[in-house]
């Protein structure tokens, strides 16, 4: 054999890899073009649930109660997709300015998940919630009481009252907990996380940009 076959070869190969490197990066970012003209979302109001999820005077929720969109979301605070999504569908919801967003409780990664969805509800009796769950969507740990109690803390809450507003609250919250997923099983539904905007659902992480796209599909519906 030549002793510059080897050589070769192996220029060959790194030529080969970086060409389907290349096209792999190339097919990634024609997908992501292509997505941005796929219609986004599923009207799911022949469920029946649309109005009553969106209308659920109990659940937490910010921005003007007049606005031209309701938004409901559907997550998990130890949801890997939830958290990633969660800087996107603030930024979104923040430059749109006239969408009323829901929060809907769905702890569905265990334990742990529920324990942390259970101080958040507890949290709004103290009319804290929205910082507690932006705090818990961010922070870091193993979401263990330390962890929770540092949260509702840093959202200028006070950890004894929520506690005992826990155990006072612990049916309510239990029964709203059990409505959320009865709610996201009647919308079809299969995980976190979900976001249903007007009769539109769209399961899984988006970005910003398909959050907006989903705002302006939802007010033509």
């Amino acid at each position: 054999m030549n002793e510059a076959e080897p050589h070769r070869r192996t220029r060959i190969d790194r030529r080969a890899l970086l060409a389907l490197a290349g096209a792999g990066v190339l097919g990634w970012a024609g997908g992501r073009v292509l997505s941005r003209y796929r219609t986004i979302g599923r009207d799911v109001r022949t469920s029946g649930a649309v109005a009553a999820i969106l209308d659920d005077e109990d659940a937490p929720a910010i921005g003007p109660g007049s606005a031209s969109l309701r938004l409901a979301v559907f997550t998990d605070y130890r949801c890997p997709a939830c958290r990633h999504a969660f800087p996107a569908l603030d930024a979104a919801v923040a430059a749109d300015g006239d969408v009323r967003l829901l929060f809907k409780d769905w702890p569905i990664f265990g334990a742990r998940s529920a324990r942390a969805a259970q101080v958040a509800l507890a949290s709004d009796t103290q009319g804290i919630y929205p910082v507690v769950h932006r705090g818990l969507m961010t922070a870091s740990g193993a979401f263990d009481e330390r962890m929770l109690r540092a949260v509702v803390t840093e959202a200028g809450g006070d950890w004894l009252r929520l506690l005992a507003d826990l155990s006072a609250g612990r049916e309510r919250i239990a029964a709203r907990l059990q409505r959320h997923a009865a709610e996201a099983r009647a919308i079809g539904l299969p995980g976190t996380p979900g976001y249903l905007a007007g009769s539109l659902l769209v399961l899984g992480a988006i970005d910003a940009t398909d959050f907006a796209r989903l705002f302006a599909r939802a007010r033509k519906l």
